[in-house]
């Protein structure tokens, strides 16, 4: 499946994307729940400063006394008290809502980073299990883009907005009952005005979508062309190709800003819109407020408190626009983030596999074929059987299948028809985990992660005893390699391994398919990049490796095959020839002995 092609088509049902959140929202409930608690006070906070004006301006400004009754007790407050009472309820209550913000912002913060890391940990299990076709289809930066930046952008954002939301709301229903409290004619009014002020949210929905998905795939691919950058740097600087990346990040960036201000130009015109909106409710309501001032209907404190509530009404009113448009972005990553887990893997165990505990009889092809791309076979009706202990050399022409037949023995990817059994059991009626533990596998570039020699040589087998570590560093002839360097086995290597020389990294991979001791080996071309010096070394290794075990080795040079059992010539997906290396020599016009005559011959002399 391509990532890229994905089109969030569930990021407007937002009762099944709430659904598909609760898992992750159910274990932080009620710190969710206090942030809600906490959210409501703030905004009904926002009413008090409003409500204070009306005595304000009729008591301070007014120079009357505060004057009413109390459970049968009279109070008599003069204008200064009144003043005073005002300016100390102000402070506390800004230090009030000060605390209140804090509480707010930590329990947002540590309730949004543990449901993203919840979210990722998932996601990346899911991914780490995935089929190789599926990275074979989908590009780095797509990868990255969607299983980490996905995540975030969807549940950092969406108890912070949520909360925004609801602080709004319940700021709005505080104001609304103070504009009440002073004249419920002008509250009708405003209320209307409000309505309207929402209905361009509802018109860019699905603009939204569209430019949320293609900035996924932009930003994928200028994280794709930022990591090529980095892998290739050295044939970039060969063959001078600073150019093309300089150009291909230019116009993925371009496309980007296109891509935002597309959107802008759809979309910007909400906010304007709703700030005319707004202001046909402030000058109606001064309109007439002015007349019920004038026809004794509300006093000056009461219009005054009235008008600020409105205004503090629409000031989030107008910025909820920006609010829910974030929304929207959010729950299209959420969309898109829920695709993600339900991807299913193309490789997985069937129903009531078996253990496989060892090659005791053979391995073989049965009328297998296979193709990557629908209509383009790579192997064609091919059998083959290789028995227990027996060594296959595999050669042929370029593009031919060598490597993918190996790779389908580990069910790195499965067959179209036909089947591959060991001891005569199809493959897939084996679990994977027990089907891979019992293979170990050299390629030609292996790849080695960040961390010191003795972690990637462990990797073969994480329960093996220092003994059984130093005997597969001897037999893999690293031992000289290792006391060589300052730290020895403890040598952190760099990214993939580049502080090590070809064949010092291929002894490492060998030293951990040695220490897996598993009874199938696969060589995929371990020795082709090679130089003669290292590929000796190499060589000894590889044959320490191979004893006692069913051998396939992928081979371009004779040292590789001199010593086999048999060789399997394969061109263009078919076994064109089988045997050994006395009877594929004598076969005159053979597919083989042209092969040796071009390829090995000289190699031998």
């Amino acid at each position: 499946m391509k990532l890229s092609a994905t089109t969030a088509q569930n990021s407007f049902k937002y009762g099944w994307l709430m659904s598909r959140c609760w898992p992750y929202l159910r274990p932080y409930w009620f710190r969710i729940l206090l942030g809600f608690l906490i959210a409501i006070p703030l905004g009904l906070l926002d009413g008090v400063t409003a409500f204070a004006l009306k005595p304000y301006m009729d008591y301070v400004v007014g120079g009357k006394a505060l004057e009413f009754s109390l459970f049968n007790h009279a109070f008599s407050f003069t204008s200064i008290q009144v003043a005073i009472g005002l300016a100390i309820g102000v402070v506390l209550f800004a230090a009030f809502q000060g605390i209140l913000r804090y509480l707010n912002g930590y329990i947002s913060t540590w309730t949004s980073q543990r449901i993203t890391n919840d979210i990722k940990f998932d996601l990346y299990k899911k991914l780490i299990y995935m089929h190789p076709g599926f990275f074979d289809e989908n590009s780095s930066g797509i990868i990255i883009s969607r299983y980490m930046n996905d995540p975030t952008i969807a549940s950092n954002g969406i108890v912070d907005q949520v909360k925004t939301i609801t602080t709004s709301v319940f700021g709005a229903l505080g104001l609304i009952a103070v504009m009440l409290y002073s004249s419920w004619r002008l509250a009708i009014i405003g209320v209307t005005v409000l309505v309207f002020a929402f209905v361009p949210i509802a018109l860019i929905r699905k603009k939204i979508k569209s430019a949320s998905n293609k900035n996924m795939v932009i930003g994928g691919n200028i994280t794709t062309n930022i990591n090529e950058t980095y892998s290739g740097n050295k044939v970039m600087a060969a063959y001078g190709l600073q150019e093309r990346q300089d150009k291909d990040f230019r116009k993925q960036t371009w496309d980007g800003f296109n891509v935002n201000m597309s959107l802008y130009k759809r979309a910007g015109w909400m906010s304007p819109l709703m700030y005319i909106i707004a202001s046909f409710g402030i000058a109606a309501v001064l309109g007439v407020g002015t007349y019920l001032i004038n026809a004794g209907l509300m006093t000056a404190g009461g219009f005054a408190s009235f008008v600020t509530s409105l205004l503090l009404l629409y000031k989030p009113i107008k910025t909820l626009g920006n609010t829910l448009t974030n929304i929207q972005t959010i729950f299209v990553a959420l969309g898109r983030v829920f695709e993600l887990f339900d991807l299913e893997t193309e490789i997985k165990d069937s129903e009531n596999a078996k253990i496989l505990e060892g090659v005791n009889d053979s391995i073989s092809f049965e009328n297998v074929n296979f193709e990557y791309v629908p209509g383009h076979p790579v192997l064609k009706n091919l059998s083959l059987k290789v028995n227990k202990n027996e060594t296959l050399a595999i050669v042929g022409n370029s593009g031919g299948g060598k490597s993918t037949l190996v790779n389908l023995i580990p069910r790195f990817y499965d067959i179209q028809s036909g089947s591959i059994k060991i001891d005569g059991t199809d493959i897939r009626e084996y679990t994977i985990d027990s089907l891979r533990h019992n293979i170990s596998m050299v390629f030609q570039d292996n790849f080695l992660y960040s961390g010191t020699i003795r972690e990637n040589i462990m990797m073969g087998n994480p329960d093996a005893s220092e003994e059984e570590l130093q005997r597969a560093i001897e037999s893999a002839h690293l031992q000289d390699v290792i006391s060589e360097l300052p730290d020895g086995l403890e040598t952190v290597l760099g990214e993939r391994g580049t502080t090590l020389s070809g064949g010092q990294r291929q002894r490492v991979a060998i030293a951990r398919a040695m220490l897996r001791n598993a009874p199938i080996v696969i060589l995929d071309e371990a020795t082709s990049a090679l130089d003669n010096e290292s590929e000796a070394i190499v060589q000894k290794a590889m044959d320490n490796l191979m004893v006692n075990k069913t051998v396939f080795i992928i081979a371009h040079r004779l040292s590789t095959i001199k010593n086999v059992t048999r060789i399997a010539v394969i061109n263009d997906g078919e076994l064109v020839e089988l045997g050994t290396h006395d009877e594929l020599i004598n076969i005159e016009h053979g597919e083989y002995k042209a092969l040796y005559e071009m390829q090995f011959k000289h190699q031998e002399g």
